[in-house]
């Protein structure tokens, strides 16, 4: 007898799939809900790029589609000036944060001493204690020695919390580091500083490039630590638009904000890619 010729009540009832509670691309409601939080999150910079090209003095109605502000803002000498400080900090704190977060990043690894455990903990402190926190703590002691406040006291600051970061990606890509690579090497015949060069550095650089870029990004769009820290003549992209943003959000703030996230955001990416790029060489490899 066929399913067919059954009746309904003598039918076999069919099962329902379980779903994992953490299956959320197969819950529509889940779904509507993700798609709700993107939008109310991501919405705000959307509209600020996209009003950045509107020819009107005000962010309330669109009159037509220009460049002029993004011209406007690339010849504010107020904003060139911030610029140029944010790139010349961003770049000294990033080599000296990523030559510091490198090494940091091999001892943590590779060594074991007498209270690695609290000097472990010790150097990630700046990425889990509040930023306002940190930006009074160097205030503090930039006061103590009287040392000036200006573009010296901004790098170091930013290569405090930049460079545990870079040891922190150092590290999971040693992760992955075969030490019987080493061993051969030195059997045949390397030395030490061969075997790291030749070896051990290469290994390394996908995430010494990973680890760079993410302290350049954290260096560019950092604003509360640089408040404490900054002084006269050492004012960076971000302080300048926020001092701009206290007056009026004009189309001229939007476009030098709309540059600061492409260029955040590039650099976001690349660092993202070159890092998910070495997990997939590292895992074929291994």
């Amino acid at each position: 007898m066929t399913d067919t010729a059954l009746p309904l009540r003598t039918r076999p009832r069919r099962r329902r799939e379980a779903i994992a509670p953490l299956d959320f691309t197969r819950r529509r409601w889940l779904k509507a809900v993700l798609l709700a939080n993107f939008i109310f999150l991501y919405f705000p910079i959307v509209a600020l790029i996209a009003f950045s090209f509107n020819d009107s003095k005000r962010n309330i109605t669109w009159q037509g589609f220009t460049f002029k502000y993004y011209e406007k803002a690339f010849n504010n000498t107020g904003l060139h000036d911030a610029f140029m400080n944010t790139i010349t900090i961003a770049s000294m704190s990033t080599v000296v944060s990523t030559i510091l977060g490198t090494m940091l990043g091999l001892i943590l690894h590779r060594y074991k001493f007498p209270g690695k455990g609290p000097f472990d903990s010790w150097i990630h402190l700046p990425i889990v204690i509040p930023e306002v926190c940190l930006g009074v703590a160097m205030l503090a002691f930039f006061t103590m020695f009287k040392i000036p406040l200006g573009l010296f006291t901004v790098t170091v600051s930013h290569i405090a919390f930049s460079a545990p970061f870079v040891a922190v990606v150092i590290r999971s890509r040693m992760s992955g580091f075969d030490p019987a690579l080493e061993e051969a090497s030195r059997d045949l015949g390397a030395s030490e500083w061969q075997t790291f060069w030749g070896v051990t550095f290469p290994y390394m650089i996908p995430g010494v490039v990973a680890g760079a870029l993410l302290a350049l990004t954290l260096s560019l769009d950092d604003f509360v630590i640089t408040f404490f820290t900054t002084g006269p003549g050492s004012t960076t992209f971000p302080i300048k638009i926020y001092s701009m943003v206290r007056f009026s959000v004009t189309p001229e703030v939007n476009a030098a904000s709309t540059v600061l996230i492409v260029l955040t955001l590039t650099l976001t990416i690349l660092a993202l890619w070159i890092q998910a790029r070495s997990d997939k060489k590292a895992k074929a490899d291994g």
